[in-house]
């Protein structure tokens, strides 16, 4: 309806999990506290849900995401195994399933018997009008599920919407409902946030509601902080290049996200530490440490990603040094293309040396001879440092004689 491609359909159906099984032998429940059916078409696998109520005597702070029921996959392992009507499958009509979903343009059901659009929830109109309005009452539906409010900022920069006034109103008020969300749920919550395609748009948005701080504290305190009268602005920076990978179908990771994200405080507390007398190795160590501990109180980061994040800051520190073999050895490390693109964004920051990451650039592209005489370039003058002595060895016809 908005003229773009849909990234996926969900299907939904008033026959119930058992019915929907007992129609198609590849069928599969799956979900306990959800029921849901996983239906094989070929290679893919079709999700199929029935139409939900909100029950009377159930929070619905217990039922899942409004159209993302998809994330409680607990498989049923016998399609034999009776399964416990609760209280979170209580099944209901059309009207009563739009009625529970979070935002009008979120409610809207294209039935393909005539190929109309069904619409309970006033969206159609909504969706002209380019206005993200929740169904219901705003604080109410937030406290339920304080995710909503990411929903609701997503959907906001993702379609170039605008929010209808009681629907933003609560948010800045509420946003520190944010901290009772499992670390875990926030991390993929995040990766829908920033690896969407509008990702800048995104953390504008998150800043300008309050709810930023809340996913990253420490990257909100060193955002407030200025160098040399200038505002910090690697994190737009880093989403607006991943932004443009995104659109551009190239691959994105998490660990770069996240390294950009942390840098700033791991950086501040870097300086801080050096200054105390540590070595900048072991600040590096200490300070990522830190920063790593505190944030996964807010949003977990999977070792798969915090251990490349890792390596990613301690190789900053390491292009400083290119003289000898240690720029061979470097450009030979696996993580040497994060590093060096994460490089290149300090660098457009003003934070790192162009200088360097212009060296950097070159000497990826050379010949042997010429990265040769490079890294000869890199080496300390002869003379202006102290020279290692080497240990002569004793001859072997001076040496003392061995003790059977």
């Amino acid at each position: 309806m908005l003229g773009r491609e849909p990234k996926d359909f969900d299907v939904v159906t008033d026959a119930r999990p058992e019915e929907i099984r007992r129609l198609f032998h590849n069928a599969r429940v799956i979900g306990r506290r959800f029921r849901l059916v996983h239906v094989r078409f070929g290679r893919e696998i079709i999700e199929v849900a029935t139409f939900r109520a909100i029950p009377r005597d159930v929070s619905e702070e217990s039922l899942p995401l409004d159209g993302e029921e998809s994330e409680e996959r607990q498989e049923i392992e016998d399609d034999d195994t009776p399964t416990e009507p609760t209280d979170h499958n209580i099944f209901g009509s059309q009207e009563e399933d739009a009625v529970r979903r979070d935002f009008t343009v979120n409610a809207l059901y294209y039935d393909i018997r005539d190929f109309s659009v069904m619409d309970y929830v006033g969206g159609t109109e909504d969706l002209k009008r380019g206005v993200l309005r929740v169904i219901g009452d705003p604080e109410l539906r937030y406290r339920e599920d304080p995710v909503r409010m990411l929903r609701a900022v997503r959907f906001a920069a993702k379609l170039g919407f605008k929010f209808e006034e009681k629907t933003a109103a609560p948010i800045r008020d509420l946003a520190p409902l944010l901290t009772t969300v499992p670390p875990a749920r926030m991390f993929e919550e995040v990766l829908k946030l920033f690896h969407g395609g509008y990702a800048l748009e995104t953390y504008e948005l998150l800043r300008h509601y309050g709810l930023f701080q809340h996913l990253f504290p420490l990257t909100e305190k060193s955002l407030e902080r200025e160098e040399q009268g200038f505002p910090v602005t690697l994190v737009p920076r880093a989403l607006a290049n991943t932004d443009a990978r995104v659109n551009e179908d190239k691959t994105v990771t998490p660990a770069f996200l996240f390294a950009a994200m942390l840098w700033e405080p791991v950086r501040q507390l870097v300086g801080e530490m050096v200054a105390r007398g540590m070595n900048s190795y072991d600040a590096m160590f200490r300070a990522a440490d830190q920063v790593l501990k505190e944030q996964l109180r807010h949003v977990s980061i999977p070792k798969r990603f915090s251990v490349p994040m890792r390596e990613i800051w301690g190789m900053q520190d390491r292009f400083e040094r290119r003289a000898g073999q240690q720029a061979f050895r470097l450009l030979e490390n696996k993580r040497f293309r994060a590093a060096y693109d994460f490089l290149l964004l300090r660098a457009e920051t003003g934070e790192a040396d162009r200088a360097l990451a212009d060296w950097w650039t070159h000497f990826q592209t050379a010949g042997d001879d010429e990265r040769r005489a490079m890294t000869a370039q890199m080496a300390p003058a002869s003379g202006t440092g102290k020279r290692k002595r080497r240990r002569r060895r004793r001859p072997a016809s001076v040496q003392a004689p061995r003790h059977e």
